[in-house]
């Protein structure tokens, strides 16, 4: 059983992780339960149940699925959302105890509140309780949101931390280094083991995707524009503004920087982008059709603002899914970790510089497309070898069993 308040599919929007773990465990031979809240923020299409505890068929995979508040923005309503998911969780644990009886709970919600609903099942099933690491709360608000740790909500995600730490059977954690968080916080990082996001590679698969976006940059392609692209939510952490920035820098040349996907900070990005005509801003794509759309892009673009939440690495979703594209990328991140030099796939440069921006898309722009595509073949090869979903869930569900 995994629990993930915000479980969607690649068909429904974010979180993918869950359904792409649990398809992959199914091949393996493993019977696997989701459970989700109905709505939350980060899908594009959100369950419509009439009842608590409804079964739905996720394309293959079973969803145990909770009725929610709705919410808008990152604010009160969404506390409210995340304690209704608990609660409910907690209030029927023997239940889902009963009728699933599961052999291993994965408390998996980003958030470390679900721990007391998944040790209670876990409790009632004798199950092995387990936790996945996906962002660092609560230094996740303290740093982004400057909240001090005497904050009340700090208070309570410190102790769903530390109650996780201290129970849970394996730490499983997308971070490579993680296991340097867990013995800063006083607990055994033995228990850790690092998991990484990932794809699928049937995803290269030849597709006809019949798209606006797609044409849009097909038609560009064949007027001569060399393609500059980002996929994905527009915020302030995705450092976008320098990415603006370095296409005012070259408006002169024949580059286009495409913005593809929404967010909060869009309709800034959109007022910045008037100072210059080699902008354009597209509407975001389901995750079936990503890789098509990246494959009309020259150079991909992966950014992070500054933050000491990176000293314990990054799994960015997104470099992933240029890496399958074998788009060569321009990686403007500070983290503990570099996938993109590691794999050889692209060019790392400073955060929060335009200029250095600039300078690599022109060094691209001046490279043979045949050391191009050798740069992208790099990508692949890499994500191939180290982030391919079917052996990522071959090694979770070892660390389940061992």
């Amino acid at each position: 059983m995994l629990i993930n308040h915000y479980a969607g599919s690649p068909v429904r929007g974010m979180e993918f992780r869950p359904w792409l773990m649990a398809r992959a465990w199914q091949k393996l031979g493993h019977k696997v339960v989701i459970v989700a809240a109905d709505f939350t923020h980060l899908r594009q299409q959100n369950f419509q149940v009439e009842r608590d505890f409804s079964e739905v068929d996720v394309d293959g995979v079973p969803y145990v699925i909770l009725k929610t508040p709705h919410y808008h923005g990152n604010n009160l309503g969404r506390g409210i959302n995340i304690l209704t998911f608990c609660l409910k969780l907690s209030a029927h644990a023997r239940k889902m105890a009963h009728v699933y009886r599961p052999d291993a709970v994965i408390a998996s919600s980003t958030y470390p509140s679900d721990i007391y609903s998944a040790a209670k099942i876990a409790r009632k099933a004798g199950a092995r309780l387990y936790f996945e690491l996906h962002d660092l709360w609560p230094l996740t608000p303290m740093v982004m949101g400057n909240l001090p740790w005497w904050n009340p909500l700090i208070m309570l995600l410190q102790h769903g931390e530390n109650t996780a730490f201290s129970r849970a059977h394996k730490i499983i954690s997308i971070l490579p280094n993680a296991d340097r968080y867990i013995r800063e916080r006083g607990y055994d990082s033995s228990k850790f083991v690092y998991i990484p996001n990932g794809v699928i590679a049937s995803e290269r698969e030849e597709k006809t995707v019949d798209l606006p976006q797609i044409k849009t940059l097909q038609a560009l392609r064949k007027d001569g524009w060399f393609l500059v692209g980002y996929t994905g939510n527009h915020s302030v952490a995705n450092a976008l503004d320098f990415f603006i920035d370095a296409a005012t820098l070259m408006e002169n040349q024949k580059v286009k920087f495409v913005l593809v996907g929404g967010g909060n900070h869009k309709e800034a990005l959109m007022e910045r982008a008037k100072k210059t005509k080699n902008v354009l801003f597209l509407h975001s794509v389901p995750k079936t059709a990503m890789n098509t759309l990246l494959a009309e892009l020259d150079v991909a673009y992966m950014g992070l603002a500054k933050s000491r939440l990176f000293d314990y690495g990054v799994s960015p979703n997104k470099l992933f899914d240029y890496m399958l594209a074998a788009c060569p990328v321009i990686y403007a991140v500070e983290s503990s970790n570099n996938p993109v030099k590691e794999a050889g796939c692209g060019i790392t440069v400073p955060v929060g510089q335009p200029e250095a921006i600039a300078e690599a898309v022109d060094h691209l722009m001046e490279m043979a497309e045949a050391d191009r595509y050798e740069m992208g073949r790099k990508g692949l090869a890499y994500v191939l070898k180290n982030h391919d979903y079917p052996t990522l869930a071959k090694k979770f569900a070892d660390a389940l069993k061992n």
